[in-house]
């Protein structure tokens, strides 16, 4: 028996478990492995406070296993973040954690890799958007115009109302398609 540390309340459990796709365990499994980023930082136990005020920095996420090879890994801590600046919270990397977790449904999944995709947070994939991210996802080694082609094949394929940009009901479209999409957009917890 003995020394057993809390880490949240029953009330905080009970409110993280209505808000995500976790059971309790995995809950503690999140924010473990939150903890395992920065332990100086981030208390083993947390106040109610703690869980949305203490950030660690998106320098030190964007180290996690998971993340580390990703080329929109800063992007994703920028949309999670509660601020947009990529440094996260508990509450932040809890959020990111389950719309990753397997249990997440499609539709919260497609509406996050929008948002990732979205670089310019403007509600629209638009062709600088798509630019970037055909940039990123190459590792900048196709040339200006083969990005450019690649660019203008997608929005011919998925913009559905020719307005030149991805509505989210567009990129929606492509995604149900997309049978891999489920199984690419996640992290095991």
């Amino acid at each position: 028996m003995g020394n057993k540390v809390v880490t949240f309340t029953e009330q905080q459990l009970e409110d993280y478990q209505d808000c995500t796709f976790f059971t309790r365990k995995e809950i503690l499994r999140v924010f473990k492995r939150f903890r395992e980023v920065n332990p100086e930082l981030v208390p083993k136990r947390m106040t109610e406070n703690q869980a949305h005020t203490i950030a660690v920095p998106v320098e030190e996420i964007e180290k996690l296993p998971e993340l580390k090879e990703n080329p929109f890994k800063r992007r994703i801590c920028q949309v999670f973040s509660h601020d947009g600046s990529g440094n996260l919270t508990f509450e932040d990397f809890l959020d990111m954690m389950s719309v990753f977790s397997e249990a997440a449904p499609r539709d919260i999944k497609a509406w996050y890799a929008f948002r990732i995709y979205d670089l310019d947070d403007d509600m629209f994939i638009g062709r600088d958007d798509l630019l970037e991210a055909t940039r990123l996802l190459t590792k900048g080694e196709l040339h200006p115009q083969e990005r450019e082609d690649i660019v203008t094949s997608v929005l011919d394929e998925a913009d559905v109302d020719g307005d030149g940009r991805l509505s989210f009901m567009d990129f929606e479209h492509v995604v149900v398609r997309a049978p891999d999409f489920l199984s690419t957009f996640h992290i095991r917890v």
